[in-house]
Order: C-alpha cells, then sequence, then structure tokens
C-alpha cells in the first residue's frame, strides 16, 4: 500500500471529478424528476403517457448501453458532448425516472380526502401540489430519496467506461502503472466508502429527525 501513496492526490482528484458527476446528475435527475411526477398525476392524458413511456423504457435500459449510445450515436445526429457532460446528462435521464416513480408514490400516499378538500376550497391542481400533496409526499420520500443519491454516487463510476477521470478510471490507470492490481481497487473502493458512509448516515439522521416532526 505504502507504494501507492504517490498516486494519492490522483485519487482525491478523482473523488472530485465523482462528487460532481454525482451532485450535477442527481439535481437534474430530481428537477426532471418533479416534472415526471407532476405529469403522472396530473389531469392530461398526453403527459400521463408521456411521463409513463419515458420511466418504462429508461428502467428497462442497461445504463451502461444508453452511456454508450449517448456518447457514440448522437455524434453521429450532430449532436457533440464533452465526456464530463454526456456522463452528467445519462446519469440524469436515467436516474430522473427512480425520482419521478419515488415521488408519484409519495404523492399517491396523500389522503385523498385531503385532495378533495383543497379542491372544494377553489384550489387549482398546481397550488394542491404544492401546498398540500408536496410538503406532505416529501416526508415520506426522503429515505428512498437518499437511497437513490448514494446509489447514484455509486453508478457514477459507469462514466470511467468512456475515460472520464472519475475515481474508477483513475484506479484503473493507476493500476495500468503499477501493476498493483489488490491494493489499487482496494484503495479505490475505499475512497467510494469515504463518500458513501457519510451520506449514508447523514441520510438515516435526517430519515429520523423527519419521523420525529411528523
Amino acid at each position: 500500500m505504502n507504494s501507492l501513496l504517490p498516486f494519492a492526490w490522483r485519487f482525491i482528484e478523482g473523488m472530485g471529478v465523482t462528487i460532481e458527476l454525482t451532485a450535477l446528475s442527481f439535481a437534474m435527475a430530481f428537477v426532471l424528476g418533479i416534472a415526471l411526477a407532476v405529469m403522472a398525476v396530473g389531469p392530461l392524458a398526453p403527459l400521463r403517457w408521456f411521463a409513463a413511456i419515458y420511466v418504462e423504457i429508461m428502467r428497462m435500459t442497461p445504463l451502461l448501453a444508453l452511456l454508450l449510445l449517448f456518447v457514440f450515436g448522437l455524434p453521429k445526429l450532430g449532436f457533440m458532448y464533452s465526456l464530463v457532460t454526456s456522463s452528467v446528462l445519462v446519469l440524469g435521464f436515467y436516474t430522473a425516472a427512480w425520482i419521478a416513480e419515488v415521488l408519484r408514490a409519495g404523492v399517491n400516499a396523500v389522503p385523498a380526502g385531503q385532495v378533495e378538500a383543497a379542491r372544494s376550497m377553489g384550489m387549482t391542481f398546481i397550488q394542491v401540489l404544492s401546498n398540500v400533496v408536496i410538503p406532505q409526499a416529501m416526508r415520506s420520500v426522503i429515505p428512498p430519496l437518499g437511497n437513490l443519491f448514494v446509489n447514484q454516487l455509486k453508478a457514477s463510476s459507469i462514466a470511467a467506461a468512456i475515460g472520464v477521470f472519475d475515481i474508477t478510471y483513475t484506479a484503473q490507470r493507476i493500476n495500468f502503472e503499477t501493476a498493483q492490481a489488490m491494493p489499487t481497487f482496494a484503495s479505490a473502493m475505499f475512497a467510494y466508502m469515504v463518500l458513501t458512509i457519510p451520506l449514508g448516515l447523514a441520510m438515516r439522521r435526517l430519515e429520523l429527525k423527519m419521523a420525529v416532526t411528523r
């Protein structure tokens, strides 16, 4: 392991790229997931169909296949993105489907009587969602959203397949240079644990706090 100490800074840089991929892609996925969830529970049938089809396609498509299609297929149609941008977009589009399903389940868990009462007061669909449904739904979806965020961090390692210098790709490069697979990839695993364990503990604490304040 001591022989890997000169490469510690490269792992730290890889962790920075992993954090960047995770934060940007999850922010994108969250915004898109909210939009899809609103479409899924909304009154307009075409939007409900679009949301349902999008979610099913994304959930049934392997993430690696989607990334390779995006990186090597879209340039033939004239769409060019950097490797980091491509990774963020693919992770965002993919995870949005799962976030949409989590949010939709949270919305459906809100008692129908409260929705009907809000409508009887003259609230519009958007007002009912923003003032009645979403605040209650968010409490119940914090645990699954937290799990999705941690999974997003681990899933970001898929970017190594196209040469993005995240933790995984950094470990691959160091292994090529040193031919020390076991300590190199053990170091990569440790780097991921440094990121995921605090996240998991923070999500657990937030979950407990929300449970107490209900």
